[in-house]
Parts: C-alpha cells; sequence; structure tokens
C-alpha cells in the first residue's frame, strides 16, 4: 500500500513596511531607495511599502510614535520594529528588520 501525503507551500508572507519621511529631501530620497534595493535583494517582492509624508499628513506620526524622520516601520510580520535613518547602513537595517542575526 502506498500512502501520498501532500506537502503544501505555505502562502509566501507579505512584509508591510512604512517610510515616515518629511516632503522630497535628499535624505528621504536615499532612505526609499536604499529601503527599495533592500527589499528586492532579500523580501523577495514578498513585500508593501507605504511611503507617509508628514509635511502633508503630520497626524500620523503619533500613531507609530515617529520622533525622526526618516524612520522604517514594519508593520507586518510582528513584532513592529523601526529603523531611523536613511537606511544605508544594509547589515544594520537587516538585523532591525530580521532578515539576518547581528554578528558578534
Amino acid at each position: 500500500m502506498e500512502i501520498q501525503t501532500e506537502i503544501s507551500n505555505p502562502i509566501p508572507e507579505i512584509w508591510q513596511l512604512r517610510l515616515y519621511v518629511a516632503g522630497q529631501t535628499p535624505k528621504s530620497i536615499k532612505a526609499f531607495a536604499n529601503l527599495k534595493k533592500i527589499c528586492e535583494e532579500h523580501l523577495n517582492s514578498q513585500y508593501h511599502i507605504e511611503v507617509i509624508d508628514l509635511l502633508e499628513n503630520p497626524q500620523l506620526a503619533k500613531g507609530d510614535k515617529i520622533v525622526a524622520i526618516p524612520t522604517l516601520v514594519r508593520k507586518l510580520p510582528p513584532p513592529i520594529k523601526q529603523i531611523i535613518g536613511d537606511l544605508s547602513n544594509t547589515e544594520k537595517v537587516l538585523v532591525g528588520l530580521d532578515l539576518r542575526r547581528a554578528t558578534t
């Protein structure tokens, strides 16, 4: 008697990321470009980036407790994480997003 088991691939997890900026400053543009590059290289298109311009919607800063900009907030998967800065230190961003363990 042959028993067949079906192995299903889990549904890929979609990463929900929010990038808080204040206008189209060089630092904001650099943060978005760095984030896009990191996502393409490490999240295999399983992500959604929402850019929130606090010059247009300053009240949105309160919900995620934004104290500096640019700030990246990982909404999903839990837990919520925040990374402040232009995201140019790829290693720090990967560790901050839990995509890579910190090296000692």
